[in-house]
């Protein structure tokens, strides 16, 4: 069976970002329903050398939307600003992603195979094709930060889990 870019990277963004927007919701839920300061959450690290929840939401989006951005300019680098945002505006952010991916042709993502995008970090470059950028770069990233986002939630005590977590499989219609 052969599967198009477009399936092996919006659906799976979309499953991700669309569950995310879905334990994002169940957190504030549970901050509001138990006094805990959403300002508390957005700073939150799991640990002192980790960047904090802000960051691990910002990259949800970054990873997905960014990262078809990024191919279609040809670059891609880190995300810059967000550090004012409030838990309500990562919510918007993740909400603006799903709906740009879910705005998305497959037809005009499928013409990016094989199109050359670089990463930089500050003077380092690493050349990449779509495919391989988006496939080993970018969802693995999205997967990373989102997990981070969630395990912070859980650890504020949200009432999430597993099924959380993966969003809408893609059953058999």
């Amino acid at each position: 069976m052969a599967i198009s870019l477009y399936d092996a990277t919006v659906v799976s963004f979309l499953q991700t970002v669309g569950a995310a927007r879905g334990f994002l919701k169940k957190g504030a839920e549970h901050a509001q329903a138990n006094g805990i300061a959403l300002a508390d959450i957005v700073e939150t690290r799991l640990t002192p050398d980790m960047l904090p929840f802000r960051f691990q939401a910002i990259c949800i989006a970054h990873h997905t939307q960014g990262a078809i951005e990024g191919v279609k300019a040809g670059v891609f680098a880190p995300p810059s600003g967000g550090d004012g945002l409030d838990y309500a505006g990562l919510q918007k952010l993740v909400d603006d992603a799903h709906a740009y991916l879910s705005g998305l042709v497959p037809a005009d993502v499928n013409a990016l195979e094989g199109k050359d995008v670089a990463f930089k970090l500050g003077p380092n470059t690493m050349p990449f094709v779509a495919e391989g950028f988006l496939l080993s770069f970018s969802l693995p990233n999205l997967h990373f930060h989102a997990t981070t986002a969630y395990d912070i939630l859980r650890m504020k005590g949200a009432p999430i889990g597993k099924r959380d977590y993966m969003g809408r499989p893609r059953l058999k219609a």
